[in-house]
């Protein structure tokens, strides 16, 4: 059974259909990387998965619990339960600007409260030395780069123990010399089995190291397989316009 099912999902405001029928499967382990011109609904079908956007139809079942099925949202205890599974990083790093890196690591676990404050604070520890600032764990964000920023951004995500991680456009924000640090932390997550759905612009990374491609147009998703057949071999004229233009 695959790990994460969308089936039929639409999304509109008000007249403008935004998803048009979205379905796909991710299954453990797969790293699947979306990619498409922009308004295409990338980020709307990401922040569905979340509940950070409410669908007007289909269904989202993450393994056993459904988020939403045929339009009909599960109850907020379990919604809330189904989303912490998830981790989400943005393409605006999102960090509070008044606490210091580690602090921003820490503050949604020590207000859930689920562990102790030495187990927090060992796996703030852990997160920073992952994605290589731990010496920038009493810095404030003022003080970063942005791909510091958004390696930061990952850690505080995977702090809560996700089981998927979701990556909104995650270097778009980035100077091109930034962006390599922060795609070397999410082939770091890939190689340890982390199941990844990454809306990216990209293409080097989607190639290396996705296990499939989604490419979307207009609220669809026009074609998906495995990165060699799509970039090498694209069946639809959409597709093959869109990557001409890489």
């Amino acid at each position: 059974m695959a790990f994460i099912e969308v089936s039929n999902m639409k999304k509109s405001y008000g007249s403008l259909d935004v998803l048009k029928q979205i379905s796909f499967d991710v299954n453990k382990n797969d790293v699947v990387a979306v990619i498409g011109p922009s308004g295409s609904g990338k980020s709307t079908m990401l922040r569905s998965l979340v509940h950070l956007e409410e669908v007007n139809g289909g269904s989202i079942r993450v393994a056993d619990d459904y988020l939403v099925k045929d339009g009909v949202y599960s109850r907020p205890q379990e919604i809330k339960q189904i989303t912490l599974r998830m981790g989400m990083v943005f393409q605006h790093f999102n960090l509070f600007p008044h606490l210091t890196v580690k602090e921003n690591l820490e503050l949604a676990p020590r207000l859930l409260k689920k562990e102790s404050a030495a187990e927090i604070k060992n796996r703030s520890t852990d997160l920073l030395a992952k994605v290589g600032l731990l010496d920038r764990a009493n810095a404030y964000p003022a003080n970063l780069s942005g791909g510091q920023k958004q390696r930061v951004a990952i850690a505080r995500a995977l702090m809560m123990n996700p089981e998927i991680m979701l990556f909104d456009e995650p270097t778009s924000a980035l100077d091109p010399e930034l962006t390599g640090e922060v795609l070397q932390v999410m082939k770091h997550l890939a190689q340890e089995h982390m199941t990844m759905i990454v809306v990216t612009h990209e293409m080097g990374f989607a190639k290396e190291v996705a296990n499939r491609v989604m490419f979307m147009d207009n609220g669809e998703i026009i074609e998906s397989g495995h990165p060699t057949e799509l970039f090498n071999n694209p069946q639809f004229d959409r597709t093959k316009a869109f990557l001409n233009r890489q």
